[in-house]
Order: C-alpha cells, then sequence, then structure tokens
C-alpha cells in the first residue's frame, strides 16, 4: 500500500510539473534560456574578472559578445536572403509548374480532377484566419520576440552579475553535511551546460563550413544561407539537420535545379551526417551530456509539447542538468542511470579514443 501510495504522489508530482511548465512558459522561457546562456560565458567572465574588471562590465561584455554573435549570424542570413529575393519570381513560377505537374499526378493516380482539388484548396482557405487576422497575429509575434528578446538578455546580465550570490543560496538550502556535496553538484551542473553549448557552437562553425563548401560546388544559389541554415537548426538534435536538408531540397527544386543536384544535396547531407556523428560530437562536443538516445528523443518531443521550438532547443542541457543532480542523490540515482549510457559500452569506442589521445598529446 506504502509503495502505490509512493508511485501516485510520484506521478502527481511530474503531472503538475508539466503543468505548471506549460502554463508559466511565458515567463519560464526567458529565463531558462538566460539560465543556459548565461552558462556558457561563466568562465569568459571569471577571465575578466581576473584580469580586474569589476563584475557589472565583465556581465556587460559578456551580454555585447552575446549579442554580436546572433548579429553576426543574422548578418549572414539576411545578407544571402537578398540573393534569393532578387529571384523571387523566378522561383514563384516554378514552383507554380511544380504545383501545376503535382496536381495533374493527383490526377492520373487517385482521379481527383483538377477542379474539386481547387475546390479543396479554397475550403482549406477560407476555414483559416483572414488577411487582417494574419497581419495582426504576425506583428503580435514579432513583439513577442522582441520583448523576450530584451528579457532573456538582461536576466542573463543579472545572472552573470549574482551568480555567486545565488550560488550561495542553493547551498544554504542543503543540510549542513551536504554543504560540500551540494557545492559540486552546481559547479557540475554548469560545467555541463557550458561544455555542452560551447562545443555544439564550434561544431556549427564546422558544420557552416562544411555546408557552405558542399553546397558550392553543387552549385546551390544563396549557398552561405542554407550552410548557415543547416547548422544552426543542429540546436535540435536529430530534427535540426533532416529539417534544414529538407528545406534547401525545396529550394533547390524551386530554383530549377535538377536531378544531379538534388542527389548532389543529398550526398553532401549523408557524408556530413557521417562526419558530424562519427568525428564532431565525439572529439568536440564529447559525452558531458551523458544522456542514451531513447531520453534524448522523449526529451525533445516533450519540451515542443510544453515549451515549442525553446523547449527543443533546451530539453538535452536541462536534462543533462537534471542527470547531474539524480547521479549525486542517493534517492534518484537509479533514474539517472535509466537517463544516461552504458558506460562500459562507450569505453569500446576505440577510435575516438585514438584521436582525443592524439588531441590532447599535441596541446
Amino acid at each position: 500500500m506504502a509503495n502505490l501510495q509512493r508511485s501516485i504522489y510520484i506521478l502527481l508530482f511530474f503531472i503538475l510539473s508539466f503543468g505548471g511548465l506549460y502554463f508559466a512558459a511565458p515567463f519560464l522561457i526567458p529565463l531558462s534560456l538566460a539560465g543556459v546562456f548565461s552558462m556558457v560565458f561563466i568562465r569568459f567572465c571569471n577571465w575578466l574578472e581576473h584580469k580586474r574588471i569589476n563584475r557589472g562590465l565583465a556581465s556587460l561584455i559578456c551580454v555585447i559578445c552575446f549579442v554580436l554573435a546572433i548579429s553576426l549570424v543574422i548578418f549572414l542570413l539576411s545578407w544571402q536572403l537578398n540573393g534569393l529575393v532578387e529571384n523571387i519570381d523566378a522561383m514563384k513560377q516554378r514552383v507554380v509548374n511544380l504545383f501545376s505537374n503535382f496536381q495533374h499526378w493527383i490526377y492520373d493516380k487517385v482521379g481527383i480532377d483538377l477542379k474539386q482539388q481547387q475546390e479543396m484548396v479554397e475550403a482549406q482557405g477560407q476555414s483559416s484566419v483572414g488577411g487582417g487576422g494574419i497581419l495582426v497575429a504576425f506583428v503580435g509575434k514579432i513583439m513577442d520576440v522582441l520583448l523576450n528578446t530584451v528579457l532573456v538578455l538582461v536576466y542573463m546580465f543579472l545572472f552573470l552579475f549574482y551568480r555567486s550570490h545565488i550560488k550561495k543560496f542553493i547551498i544554504k538550502l542543503v543540510p549542513g553535511d551536504g554543504k560540500d556535496k551540494a557545492e559540486g553538484i552546481v559547479h557540475k551542473g554548469g560545467d555541463v551546460a557550458q561544455q555542452y553549448l560551447s562545443g555544439l557552437a564550434a561544431m556549427i562553425v564546422v558544420l557552416w563550413i562544411m555546408y557552405g563548401i558542399g553546397f558550392s560546388l553543387i552549385g546551390v544559389e544563396s549557398a552561405i544561407f542554407f550552410a548557415v541554415l543547416c547548422g544552426i537548426l543542429e540546436i535540435i538534435p536529430f530534427v535540426g539537420n533532416l529539417t534544414g536538408t529538407s528545406v534547401t531540397l525545396l529550394a533547390v527544386l524551386a530554383q530549377g535545379g535538377d536531378s544531379k543536384m538534388v542527389i548532389g544535396v543529398l550526398i553532401t547531407y549523408a557524408t556530413i551526417q557521417f562526419i558530424q556523428t562519427y568525428l564532431l560530437e565525439p572529439v568536440i562536443v564529447g559525452e558531458q551530456v551523458n544522456i542514451n538516445p531513447l531520453f534524448t528523443i522523449l526529451t525533445i518531443v516533450l519540451g515542443e509539447l510544453i515549451w515549442g521550438v525553446a523547449g527543443m532547443i533546451l530539453a538535452i542541457p536541462l536534462l543533462g542538468i537534471v542527470k547531474i543532480v539524480c547521479d549525486n542523490v542517493p534517492d534518484l540515482q537509479p533514474y539517472g542511470f535509466l537517463i544516461g549510457n552504458d558506460k562500459a559500452r562507450n569505453k569500446k569506442n576505440g577510435v575516438i579514443d585514438k584521436i582525443k589521445a592524439v588531441l590532447k598529446s599535441s596541446k
């Protein structure tokens, strides 16, 4: 009976937690993004402070560096987007031709004539929001993005400025005997998010270069735009790379690319994915977030259901922090084991170990 009651309490805890995360999303998403991003700059902020720069100015410099990095990405995308806009009319005509061919294919294979297809499309259009409603919704979304961006930057500055104060607060919550262990957990959690996101950023830059070279050799118009897009979408594991390649394929078809160009994009994608999986991720990103693929996918899906795209981005680093806590709390260690990988199996990865050994010896 006691075990059943405990299971019910655990289930109720999860239901209330997920419900609270869902309804408090407008408040928690900017706060969580700022918390995770600020962890990336903790070492840089400490280095600035060691150079006798006061904490307020060091925190501000970190936020400025973050803004400059985001601005660089936006500049690259907008610069290449201008080239796409110049050819938008030709791309529209090719899309119309593709859609017309697709309609004829449906008629030949399914038997639905063009008039019925048009009526179905018009019925779908009438059921959607009107033009004025779409414009209002779009403006509202833009304002939300701007407001949340400002909040993230402000929260980042405050997290960096008050990081010692927050750490002391967490340690004070723990009884006397566990303060040293709690401090170790805090440091490990911060290191996991920091190392994972720093490695991910380095891997994205490498992916930009490889995708840019591959798409340029194939002849994709605005190759840098799609290279940057594919790299950025790698923030979302499993889903991002496939989405970026699918968008590139659609753009190639709209640009009038032939089957050779489509096959070239697929070969580029497959080659880069092989390099990323067996070289970039183990060497650059490493195993700081030691989570098995099952819970990686489950966490991404759950993050999207609760917080949308932001939840997919935050899913892995937050779950990595949760795993650190589970591994260091005796009652939660079974859950940490369930989330993690089999360490014995990971040690068999001899090729990666040799590459890491070579890199370490060269330092």
